[in-house]
């Protein structure tokens, strides 16, 4: 089968690799119809995250059709159509009974380097180095899904592909943000990060009940999506003042609720910002934590703080006085997909959820590398590439 491989350092092609297999009882194939690009993949291009190998199949979020069944599949038929959960997880170990998914003990078969950076290790995830389980990823014709009662879920007629796969991994992480961030009825919610993790917090947090939600970027076409087809307020980081404007649209006290989605690629030219990136070069700090920083800065005191973008390591010059000193609450998690999936499905079939207007580029699996570009140069305007491996 053709798949979208990792060669190197901002280096991809698309290949011919083998065809996966059924591996275990539980386990099924499907057949791509749709996967799309996420942010976390272009840390795993420029080398940010360790442990890639030249020949991984990339790409996490997909939807596709069930061609094969293992034994103990009871819930999946062949014909089924499925979106797939990026990370896997068993369903039954002590955190899939908390919901806590993707902390899943049996969903990484390979720990011991996360164990050793992180205290314990989490789950598995498609597309990711083998330190999260070596699956081969979803930029491919075929996928083998794990636990797949456990990991796949049947999508509504009445939902397209192109809404239904957003239900794999940016809808539920987005969801997750605010539910976790403790979002409530008449809450000031803002969201750092237009693309479309952020945007699908931000609608997240209208449909929980938020009074105002306020996205932050410095993209003028991202905050006019947004504006659009979110139905949120905005704010442009370059040319209005964050800090000003967020004391004004809360009655002086800041956000009841922040949540970061842009994670360690962060970018606001200042002294921090060239301060990060001296600290990346020397390798002394992976990550860039502009915008955590300006959202527990900006948190009111007694406020919420939930980080959604990927962190990979250390940071340095993290306000940590300001979390405790404020009385903070500061959380961050990898998306528990399984526990809002069928909850996000159902929404999508209302058209509560409409996510088609994040996919800006469609085309089929051999131009994934043009893809790629266009969605890391955010080239014509591309906040996700989504790519046809089935035609």
């Amino acid at each position: 089968m053709k798949a979208l491989v990792w060669r190197g350092v901002d280096e991809l092609a698309v290949i011919q690799v083998p065809d996966p297999q059924l591996r275990n009882e539980q386990d099924m194939i499907v057949k791509v119809r749709r996967t799309v690009t996420c942010g976390s993949d272009l840390h795993l291009l420029d080398g940010r995250i360790p442990f890639m190998a030249r020949g991984d199949v990339l790409g996490h979020e997909f939807l596709g059709e069930v061609i094969e069944v293992g034994p103990q599949v009871r819930r999946h038929r062949v014909g089924d159509r499925v979106v797939v959960c990026s990370f896997v997880s068993c369903g039954r170990c002590w955190y899939c009974r908390q919901q806590q998914f993707s902390l899943c003990d049996n969903g990484n078969a390979s720990p011991a380097v996360t164990e050793a950076a992180w205290g314990f290790a989490p789950g598995g995830c498609y597309g990711h180095p083998h330190a999260l389980g070596g699956f081969p990823g979803s930029h491919a014709e075929y996928v083998r899904v794990p636990y797949a009662d456990q990991g796949a879920f049947a999508v509504p007629d009445e939902v397209g592909d192109e809404r239904a796969v957003f239900a794999s991994d940016a809808a539920p992480t987005g969801w997750m943000g605010a539910h976790l961030g403790g979002v409530r009825p008449g809450d000031v919610v803002a969201v750092w990060g237009a693309g479309a993790v952020g945007q699908l917090a931000a609608r997240a947090a209208v449909l929980l009940g938020a009074e105002r939600v306020i996205l932050i970027d410095r993209l003028d076409d991202r905050l006019t999506m947004a504006e659009t087809h979110v139905g949120v307020e905005t704010l442009n980081y370059d040319t209005q003042d964050v800090r000003g404007e967020l004391r004004e649209r809360s009655g002086g006290r800041g956000p009841d609720v922040c949540i970061e989605a842009v994670g360690m690629a962060a970018q606001r030219i200042g002294p921090q910002y060239w301060y990060d990136r001296l600290r990346q070069r020397l390798r002394s700090e992976p990550d860039r934590p502009v915008a955590a920083r300006e959202a527990v800065h900006h948190c009111r005191k007694g406020g919420s703080v939930f980080l959604l973008g990927m962190f990979a390591g250390l940071v340095d010059e993290f306000p940590l006085g300001a979390v405790m000193n404020k009385g903070l609450t500061l959380r961050g998690a990898q998306q528990h997909g399984h526990r809002y999936i069928p909850m996000l499905l159902q929404r999508m079939a209302r058209g509560e959820l409409v996510t088609e207007h994040l996919a800006t580029h469609t085309m089929p699996l051999d131009e994934a590398p043009r893809g790629y570009d266009m969605f890391k140069n955010r080239t014509d305007g591309c906040v996700r590439a989504v790519f046809r491996p089935a035609g």
